[in-house]
């Protein structure tokens, strides 16, 4: 047997591992989110995702290993979705309308995952701190050299960094952390993708006073 060959076989046998890990993270994210950490039973999320109770503790250890897990893989798409657009390479207009209908899709896609965080800060935020002081602050230092370049450049208000993108995320993450809320306001039994859009448009109309005259007409 070559040696691509067996590489190869290895790397195949992985990917059920693969599958069935994002399967239980899948499943864990509804239950975590409906119970949180002390109400979520393994057994219930082996139902969820149709895989033995065995499995899961072998992929993740215990409940909470998995709980954390969970948090991890949420966490890090919020990140990478602000690293595609919150960039110098794109103009302020551009980036953050980027950056917002990432976020609003995440929240009408995801909302389980959005309102786990939530039930997480609720609860003191205890297995997600060393992120949120270490990862998270050093991810929002980042953002803030791409703000004062837009400014520099006289694109973008004299406006505090961390306080803006405060703003974005309770506004976006609204939409799945209260949703029960604004569709009973709304008169429906759950938002649709044009309320979402709506709620795009009149982020986006806030966001142009922020913009500067050449670049948001530009």
């Amino acid at each position: 047997m070559s040696v691509t060959t067996k590489t190869n076989r290895i790397a195949d046998a992985g990917v059920p591992r693969r599958n069935n890990t994002q399967r239980i993270l899948t499943a864990a994210e509804k239950i975590f989110a409906a119970y949180g950490l002390a109400g979520a039973r393994i057994d219930d999320i082996a139902k969820a995702c149709a895989l033995p109770k065995a499995n899961i503790l072998y992929y993740f250890g215990s409940k909470e290993g998995l709980y954390r897990a969970t948090l991890e893989r949420l966490l890090a798409g919020w990140l990478a979705d602000a690293d595609e657009w919150l960039t110098i390479e794109h103009a302020p207009r551009v980036g953050l309308e980027g950056y917002v209908r990432a976020k609003m899709l995440f929240s009408r896609r995801k909302p389980a995952a959005s309102r786990l965080f939530m039930h997480e800060l609720l609860a003191g935020g205890g297995c997600v701190q060393d992120f949120l002081r270490t990862t998270l602050r050093d991810f929002v230092q980042s953002k803030a050299l791409v703000f004062a370049h837009w400014q520099e450049q006289g694109l973008f208000a004299p406006i505090d960094p961390a306080h803006f993108l405060f703003l974005l995320w309770s506004t976006t993450q609204a939409y799945a952390d209260m949703q029960v809320q604004f569709a009973a306001v709304l008169g429906r039994k759950s938002l649709s993708v044009a309320d979402f859009e709506k709620g795009i448009e009149t982020l986006m109309q806030l966001v142009d006073s922020v913009c500067l005259p050449k670049e948001a007409n530009g």
